[in-house]
């Protein structure tokens, strides 16, 4: 057989061959950093058995699924290692994830120290070197092995396997698990490795199903770099909205109002505000007319729109279903119903169109509890929600309006070049979860493909991410532990306008369905704050900041100057306190320094007689005395521009 490698050379052998024998033929340096194979494109386990004519890829820990198998090599240790510490505890599944594995588990919480006990174990398994053999089993022989060993999730996961599924296993020592691989040859193959954290987690990631145990871990081939990566995540946290958020005072949450639930605080709310005032006057400005609508509508609304029958799970529902003479409602998940009535109160022709309709809306979505993280994922939150009915020929024009609207917010924010695009279509194999025929989907996802391609745009295809009534364009952007989130959303429907009876009169006379556009402008506030405490380290551009400038008076014979520079930096719109204290002034420029303030001006008899302030910025560090009125002119254009000043010399100041 003759086996062509990744660099166009080739080998041929005379019998079958293993990868990881093919891979010690070619050198054993290959051999002792092989983590998996590629045959024909498809990743496979070293043990798999070459006996014809393919392409052949060795992967190495360099390679993303060569770096999955070892780190879900690492997972098995770790499980192996819980069941000798742990022996009543049971094993549910542990995969490997993009910064590393985690394994869950039916037991008692880890502290710290359970951790620390649990990686000495570990240390002693990779020791020993153990094998990792595979081998499969009928269904009905798997289901008794499991049962046997006690481990009631690998039977649930056994049975709901199809009919003619290859039921396989991995064992290393006295552990088995149920697996599909791939694998490194043995356990000494794993050379850095740490256990992170120990968490909660759904069996399933259901809250109906019983809370476990989740441990996560990450491993490496060099101590250096699990080294390096350790201090990476440590800056991280620094940066966790959901830590960083309550330590700076923008949010909070509180166990008796609720999961999912944020109470923005006074800072939290003025960027809000900002953000607000700023998208609504850029829509108005682009031809957007404002809608404000009811909260809640009853049942029969999303019934027409069909939300009911494809949504329903995510809804707030209020009343009793089961009762015929209670009235049903639902708190809205989405406004775009509502907007679609504002349309429909009077007729249009096509001279009215496009017809472009903002809101900034609260909506409410039944998020599942083991969901829920800070302001990223929450129940009740506010968007700068869009809908544009127009014609067909009007569609591609719109729809590079709203890109531009979008490209627009995030280079405002300095967002841009955090983001990917992602063209979302639906599942061809799933028809049910969705509304029109296949002839519809496909041509209207190749309208959208042509669009993004004629605009420039870098995306992506995903199948089953589109909505139940047409694709979508998801501009996607990742937290500080590399979770991914949809942060604006453009979406074309093809559906709606029918079931609503919306039309307009086209240039004949004759009744025609617009099409829709659902679009945010720069998506969910509270997921964006969260966005930006993590993009900036709470140290927000200038015009965001919830306090832009603090006075500092030396003393309190210059309380009367400082209260003066407040007011005139208060009739220029910059928002702007003093600190009254009777502190060191040393004192109060830390402080100001550890509260994130962009500007302070200390004040004292110099400034006072000459009508000067001594600026300090996070910016420049000490930038000297200058006029009011200079630093007021200045900082007024940084604000008024949205400038995004590079930050120089913080760290050293504080």
């Amino acid at each position: 057989m003759k086996i062509t490698l990744k660099d166009g050379s080739f080998k041929e052998y005379d019998k079958a061959m293993t990868v990881y024998e093919i891979a010690k033929d070619i050198s054993d340096g290959l051999a002792r950093m092989a983590c998996a194979g590629e045959i024909n494109g498809e990743v496979v386990d070293l043990r798999t058995v070459v006996d014809s004519d393919c392409e052949l890829n060795i992967l190495t820990f360099n390679d993303e699924a060569g770096k999955a198998a070892y780190r879900h090599t690492t997972s098995h240790v770790l499980a192996q290692a819980v069941k000798r510490l742990y022996p009543n505890a049971k094993i549910a599944i542990g995969p490997s994830i993009e910064t590393g594995f985690y394994y869950d588990f039916d037991c008692e919480p880890f502290d710290r120290a359970a951790l620390d006990a649990i990686e000495k174990e570990m240390k002693k398994i990779i020791k020993e070197g153990a094998e990792l053999v595979r081998f499969t089993l009928p269904r009905e022989e798997a289901i008794a092995l499991m049962k046997e060993k006690d481990e009631p999730y690998k039977v649930e996961l056994i049975e709901d396997l199809p009919e003619d599924a290859v039921i396989s296993f991995y064992q290393q020592g006295d552990f088995i698990d149920l697996c599909a691989g791939p694998h490194l040859m043995n356990t000494k193959g794993i050379k850095a490795f740490k256990l992170i954290s120990s968490s909660g987690a759904y069996w399933r990631g259901s809250e109906k199903n019983k809370m476990l145990t989740r441990v996560y871990g990450t491993a490496f081939t060099k101590k250096a770099d699990l080294d390096d990566h350790l201090k990476h995540l440590e800056e991280i946290k620094k940066r966790d909205h959901n830590k960083l958020g309550r330590e700076m005072e923008i949010f909070a949450t509180v166990d008796v109002i609720g999961q999912g639930l944020p109470l923005l605080m006074p800072k939290g709310a003025k960027i809000i505000q900002t953000l607000q005032r700023w998208i609504e006057d850029e829509e108005e400005r682009r031809g957007y007319m404002r809608t404000k609508t009811p909260l809640m509508a009853k049942k029969d609304l999303y019934i027409i729109s069909d939300h009911w029958g494809h949504y329903k799970e995510g809804m707030f529902v209020l009343g009793d279903e089961n009762d015929e003479n209670s009235e049903v409602f639902a708190l809205r998940p989405m406004t775009c119903p509502f907007q679609y009535y504002v349309y429909k109160q009077s007729q249009k022709s096509y001279r009215d169109l496009p017809c472009r309709y903002g809101e900034t809306s609260t909506l409410f979505r039944n998020e599942d509890s083991g969901e829920m993280h800070g302001l990223t994922r929450v129940r009740q939150f506010t968007i700068s929600e869009g809908h544009l009915i127009v014609t067909p020929e009007q569609v591609e024009d719109e729809f590079a309006g709203c890109l531009d609207l979008a490209m627009y917010c995030l280079k405002t924010l300095g967002l841009q070049d955090d983001v990917t695009y992602r063209l979302s279509k639906w599942d061809p194999n799933n028809k049910s979860k969705y509304l029109g025929d296949e002839e519809q989907w496909e041509r209207m996802q190749n309208k959208m493909r042509e669009m993004l391609i004629h605009h420039g745009v870098n995306f992506t295809e995903s199948e089953g991410e589109a909505a139940f009534y047409g694709p979508k364009l998801d501009i996607q952007a990742k937290n500080v532990y590399g979770k991914e989130d949809t942060m604006i959303t453009i979406q074309l429907d093809f559906i709606l306008a029918e079931r609503f009876d919306m039309f307009y009169i086209d240039a004949n006379g004759e009744k025609k369905r617009p099409y829709i556009i659902h679009r945010t402008s720069m998506g969910c506030y509270e997921r964006t704050l969260a966005w930006l405490i993590e993009k900036y380290a709470g140290l927000f551009p200038t015009w965001l900041c919830p306090e832009q400038v603090r006075v500092l008076p030396i003393s309190e014979k210059y309380h009367d100057y400082a209260k003066k520079v407040k007011d005139e930096l208060q009739k220029n719109g910059v928002l702007v306190t003093v600190d009254e204290r009777a502190e060191k002034i040393g004192y109060k420029i830390r402080q100001t320094r550890l509260e994130r303030v962009p500007y302070m001006l200390v004040v004292g008899q110099k400034e006072e007689e000459e009508g000067l302030v001594s600026v300090r910025s996070r910016y420049l560090g000490d930038e000297g005395q200058k006029p009011l009125d200079t630093f007021i002119d200045e900082i007024c254009k940084e604000i008024r521009t949205k400038e995004i000043r590079k930050i120089e010399v913080v760290e050293n100041e504080k």
